[in-house]
């Protein structure tokens, strides 16, 4: 399969298409819980984008906000379309985000998972990350990144 990786090539409207793709592959969907657009335009502008690319379609994402002032960096977005789960996208992406946040010297990435979503929980764990706590439904998962 021809699929290429990029980061931050993904404009407002690519993350919004996906995004909409993707809602259900989500517990709860993402559509019930963000506006969708907001949202989109916000990863956009603020986020640091890694991005699988099949033609001209985006079919997978992680949008990570870094934040210098603490060097933390938190994973806000995960998603693949369904047709390309399973083909270690999440996988290749999530390589090259700790790639570049360790290159750009940060310490720590968290993210928010719900406990309900195992083959997520799976994914974080086969990159080291931990649980660091829990937020109702959600938990906080927590990778160090060596120095």
């Amino acid at each position: 399969m021809d699929i290429r990786y990029k980061i931050k090539t993904a404009v407002a409207k690519d993350i919004l298409v996906h995004l909409a793709e993707c809602s259900e592959n989500f517990s709860p969907p993402l559509m019930k819980r963000v506006d969708l657009e907001e949202y989109s335009g916000k990863l956009f502008e603020k986020s640091v984008t890694f991005e699988a690319w099949k033609e001209f379609s985006l079919v997978g994402l992680i949008a990570v906000y870094f934040n210098e002032f603490d060097s933390s960096a938190f994973i806000t977005n995960v998603s693949v379309l369904k047709n390309f789960m399973g083909l270690g996208v999440a996988s290749k992406l999530l390589e090259q985000c700790i790639e570049y946040a360790a290159r750009k010297s940060f310490e720590e990435i968290k993210l928010e998972v719900n406990a309900e979503s195992i083959y997520a929980i799976k994914l974080y764990g086969k990159f080291d990350f931990t649980v660091d706590s829990v937020n109702g439904d959600f938990l906080i998962m927590k990778l160090k990144l060596n120095k």
